[in-house]
């Protein structure tokens, strides 16, 4: 299934869910938010929100600089 993570089209299997989208384009857990379609998942739900084809997901992770 084609979704698109951050602005860019991502190849997915069938079923995949939010904790395997954020694997795909980061392999840190801590410090990261997700949205799928402009609403915001909660870390606990991850591995149980499911994506469907054309979904739209933002992955923001928390960067330190000063």
């Amino acid at each position: 299934m084609n979704v698109t993570i951050n602005g860019a089209a991502h190849e997915l299997p069938p079923g995949a869910t939010v904790a395997q989208a954020v694997q795909r384009l980061t392999g840190v857990r801590s410090g990261v938010a997700v949205a799928v379609n402009d609403e915001v998942v909660s870390r606990g739900a991850w591995e149980s929100t499911a994506l469907a084809e054309a979904d739209r997901v933002e992955v923001l992770t928390a960067v330190q600089g000063g």
